[in-house]
């Protein structure tokens, strides 16, 4: 069945990690993640490609060669791979951004 609207209300909140916490919705080859970063996650490098929205809060992500800001309204987009590797730092309390992702072939759900 095919969802048109994500109710983030009803899924409950998942911490993989310490100082992030996230609720995830997949529907066929995609995954919208609503993602809670605190200053309490310890900062550390991803090469893994984000894109998303920022809703609330303030951080910055730290690239090899250079640093930038972002805060509610600003678009992320940072293809997958060691050359895009990142590094965030959240700045307010709290910082809540939306992700779209590519769900791996191995948890695709056919409808």
């Amino acid at each position: 069945m095919t969802a048109y609207r994500v109710d983030f209300d009803t899924i409950p909140w998942e911490s993989p990690i310490e100082g992030m916490r996230h609720k995830v919705f997949i529907q066929e080859s995609r995954k919208l993640r609503l993602v809670e970063y605190s200053k309490k996650m310890e900062p550390h490098w991803c090469d893994k490609g984000h894109y998303g929205f920022v809703l609330e809060g303030e951080f910055e992500i730290a690239f090899d060669s250079e640093t930038h800001l972002y805060g509610p309204g600003d678009g992320i987009f940072i293809p997958d791979g060691k050359e895009h590797r990142h590094m965030g730092k959240v700045l307010s309390n709290v910082v809540t951004v939306l992700f779209v992702e590519d769900v791996p072939p191995q948890e695709v759900v056919e409808p």
